[in-house]
């Protein structure tokens, strides 16, 4: 199993818990990113920089990915390619993707952003907070109990 981050829109913050656990638990970690990334130095961790443009590293994380991989996306519509794909998704704020839920999140998306279009909503969701982090890093610690 490895581990992909959709590094773009990733917090920091997020990619540091991840950091620590690819260490701790010995599974291999992959940024995908239009732009540069700092990594910290390990053979388990390593960046790929893909060309700018819309979707390119979400194509990318689903062109490379296996069966059982984890991803860590808030793109609903890369979470619903990677259930597809029988892999596993989870969002920054600890809430993982399935296969009852991922299409009921993608109409809510759609209809979010055509709301936003005519101007009905504007913004995006709230900034992350100390308990969307500790969400995460359960949620994390759990999957790879019980698939690392």
């Amino acid at each position: 199993m490895k581990i992909w981050i959709d590094a773009d829109a990733c917090p920091g913050v997020i990619k540091e818990i991840l950091y620590r656990a690819s260490q701790r638990k010995q599974v291999e970690l992959i940024l995908v990113a239009n732009q540069p990334l700092k990594t910290p130095p390990s053979p388990l961790i390593r960046t790929v920089q893909v060309p700018p443009g819309f979707d390119v590293a979400d194509n990318y994380i689903v062109q490379n990915l296996s069966a059982g991989d984890l991803v860590i996306t808030a793109d609903i519509p890369l979470a619903d390619e990677v259930i597809d794909a029988e892999a596993h998704a989870i969002n920054p704020r600890g809430a993982f993707y399935t296969k009852e839920n991922i299409k009921q999140r993608l109409t809510m998306r759609n209809f979010m952003e055509e709301l936003r279009s005519t101007g009905q909503v504007s913004g995006g969701p709230p900034p992350l907070n100390h308990s969307d982090r500790q969400a995460f890093a359960n949620a994390l610690d759990r999957f790879l109990a019980k698939h690392g």
